[in-house]
């Protein structure tokens, strides 16, 4: 698993990917924080976090995990991949946790911002971890989503167009409060930024995360039989 995250981390940032989603995270997340809390006079950093997940997290969740499996299906190195002695969990884990490390460094990187909200106010700390422990359970939920498509074309625009609609759908469709009311992951979030650590919304989001993995899992040793 970690020699497959290596290889991932180093495709990520050799390129300007990485860079580019680190920087695009921060201007988002800086932008918010300009109109919802230095406009305001506000020192609340947990609706900026939300603001982000809203806006920002779809469209950083399909750059980083489109290429994931379809580019290595496109080039045929895939073939390489799963003959590889690595177990088909360590490949998926690894690329999974590669993507999760660079949500993980914009995390840490935001923090800053809440050290220069403390020259103007007293912001809780305790909100911004329990927002910010809410936001990595939403971000794995959406990277193995992302992950999970790629793993089913090989086409990088097609894996992108689908994970983004799916992701943004929640902004202009109601999923209601039925069964498909766990579709809408970004609902399942919405308690977090409010200091409430539900057992309800943490079940949904790692069981999304879950049984995504597990199709991603499943796909890739189905191809594994029929090659």
């Amino acid at each position: 698993m970690w020699a497959i995250m290596k290889k991932e981390l180093k495709t990520i940032f050799y390129s300007p990917i990485g860079y580019i989603v680190i920087a695009a995270f921060l201007i988002v997340f800086g932008v918010l924080l300009y109109i919802m809390s230095l406009t305001n006079r506000s020192v609340d950093l947990s609706s900026v976090y939300y603001g982000t997940a809203l806006y920002g997290l779809p469209i950083i969740v399909t750059v980083l995990t489109m290429r994931s499996f379809s580019e290595e299906k496109n080039k045929q190195t895939d073939q390489i991949l799963y003959m590889s002695p690595r177990s088909t969990i360590s490949i998926v884990f690894g690329k999974f946790f590669a993507i999760m490390s660079v949500i993980l460094i914009s995390l840490i990187l935001s923090l800053i911002y809440f050290v220069i909200l403390k020259s103007y106010g007293n912001p809780s700390f305790k909100l911004v971890l329990i927002t910010i422990l809410g936001f990595i359970l939403l971000s794995m939920a959406y990277v193995s989503f992302g992950i999970l498509v790629s793993s089913l074309t090989e086409n990088q625009v097609v894996s992108a167009i689908i994970t983004l609609v799916f992701l943004m759908l929640p902004l202009f469709l109601s999923f209601g409060n039925g069964a498909l009311s766990y579709l809408s992951l970004i609902d399942l979030y919405s308690k977090f930024p409010v200091g409430v650590i539900s057992a309800k919304e943490i079940i949904g989001l790692t069981s999304f995360t879950a049984m995504c993995i597990l199709l991603i899992v499943l796909t890739i040793k189905r191809r594994k039989i029929y090659r």
